[in-house]
């Protein structure tokens, strides 16, 4: 398999196995705060709900490929690979499985007990755990800590817009909305909404299963491509259809820009990462050169390559930072080019991750889906609060795709809920023992996962040694 000896393969496949597993089970954990509202408002059947949720979870993920892998590539820049595919097999293998089990068993456990918990927070706490036992263990430069504040940032202020955009939202419900005061009451058991009632609720339950699927299915697509260029460097560490002419000629085309524009700084690791391209071109074919080395090269100019695009990101942000328009726009198309280069993910991959999600979608739903439909507020959802939750977070998750950071689905739903709840009729609308609960596991998911990746990823490797 892909060239590997039996025993590398079947290590391989435990790992594509575990990310698999994570995703289902990401799957069956998030299904809830798709399908909650419109269970619970009687908008749709739960067989429906759910099969229709996994659907859009799966067709998110899958038209990702069309627009990019912001996210995914926001999780592959946790872990220092350079260092990471220099280690023997066993050694490699030990930080990815502890950091998947972490994900697995704290996304199970509170599953199990129906709490709503995110598994954005859990795999980014594993992540870290592991990394930083990696660190411990072997130096080097450890987990990407400011990637991984801009991340946590991100899972700090995401419940609190669900929470406060909500209740901006029923306020201006309430104002637009004089005569249809249905929308307001609790649905009366048995009985379906008004077919424009279902119909806004059906279409929020889409988007937030669509947004969903997009973001949350790049995480896992990001476990993959670690496990792919931890194994297999040479294969993966760039695109399939990546093209030394190409790239060669968007560098000099940069390298030109940048020189009439006066960009020393930038110039430094233009000329870096042409270096490290020559490299490659050199050795990639030349039976001589150890594997090892050629692994090393690969990633070396893998990491340059990152590196250039996300300082040229930032520098075109500023639209003064150059003098000529023109100027911007050529490094920015040869910048686009540059970035498929590394920020790609094989179409099987996409698939796989998508049918993992989709699939897992449409089991286990109920254990969440009685918390946010019950247990949040003293009374039932009305569909008014389903609609307007489910429209923040989907436009939330929506946004932060876009932005390429990792973002709650179920923080930012449960606090959406939370948040339309308190809008109707305060906070003694709200059930303080759920709430409890859900910020229990909202406050410890990060530690807990940390220590259990790092634990995991220590007696593993002692293990596989």
């Amino acid at each position: 398999m892909f060239g590997l000896e039996t025993g590398i393969a079947a290590l391989f496949v435990l790992c594509v196995l575990a990310v698999c597993i994570f995703e289902f089970a990401n799957g069956f954990h998030d299904t809830a705060n798709a399908v909650a509202t419109v269970i619970y408002t009687g908008s749709l059947k739960p067989t429906y709900a759910i099969v229709w949720s996994g659907l859009w979870n799966f067709i998110g993920l899958f038209l990702s490929s069309f627009w990019g892998y912001k996210v995914a590539m926001g999780i592959v820049s946790l872990l220092p690979l350079n260092d990471l595919v220099l280690l023997s097999t066993g050694e490699s293998v030990s930080l990815v499985l502890g950091i998947l089990l972490s994900g697995i068993v704290w996304n199970l456990g509170t599953w199990y007990f129906g709490i709503p918990c995110s598994s954005s927070h859990t795999l980014i706490g594993s992540i870290l755990g592991g990394g930083v036992v990696f660190l411990m263990i072997h130096g080097g430069d450890g987990p990407n800590w400011q990637k991984a504040s801009e991340i946590g940032l991100s899972l700090l202020v995401s419940p609190l817009i669900g929470f406060s955009v909500t209740i901006l939202l029923m306020y201006v419900l309430r104002r637009l909305i004089k005569t249809k005061k249905q929308i307001f009451k609790e649905p009366e058991l048995g009985t379906r909404p008004p077919a424009w009632i279902r119909a806004i609720l059906i279409t929020t339950c889409t988007l937030v299963s669509f947004f969903h699927g997009n973001n949350d299915g790049q995480k896992g697509i990001g476990l993959m491509l670690i496990i792919l260029i931890t194994f297999m460097p040479i294969q993966f560490a760039l695109n399939s259809e990546f093209d030394y002419s190409k790239s060669l000629e968007s560098l000099n085309k940069i390298e030109i820009v940048l020189e009439k524009e006066n960009k020393a700084d930038l110039l430094v690791n233009v000329n870096e990462t042409k270096a490290n391209l020559e490299k490659f071109q050199l050795t990639k074919n030349d039976s001589i050169v150890p594997n090892q080395d050629k692994k090393k090269i690969i990633v070396e100019l893998r990491t340059s390559i990152s590196k250039l695009n996300k300082k040229l990101t930032v520098e075109l942000k500023n639209p003064t930072s150059m003098d000529s328009k023109a100027n911007a726009e050529i490094v920015s198309s040869e910048l686009t080019y540059l970035k498929n280069d590394v920020e790609y993910s094989p179409k099987w991959v996409t698939i796989m991750i998508a049918l993992c999600l989709g699939l897992g979608t449409m089991i286990g739903w109920k254990r969440i889906a009685i918390t946010i439909g019950e247990k949040i507020g003293k009374r039932h959802m009305t569909y008014a609060e389903g609609a307007t939750a489910e429209l923040t977070a989907a436009a939330t998750i929506g946004l932060s795709s876009g932005f390429g950071l990792p973002v709650s689905t179920t923080h930012v739903l449960s606090s959406g809920v939370a948040g339309a709840m308190t809008a109707s009729k305060g906070v003694k609308n709200l059930q303080p023992d759920t709430i409890k609960s859900i910020a229990i596991a909202w406050i410890l998911t990060l530690p807990v996962t940390m220590l259990m990746a790092g634990g995991f990823y220590y007696l593993l490797q002692l293990l596989l040694k």
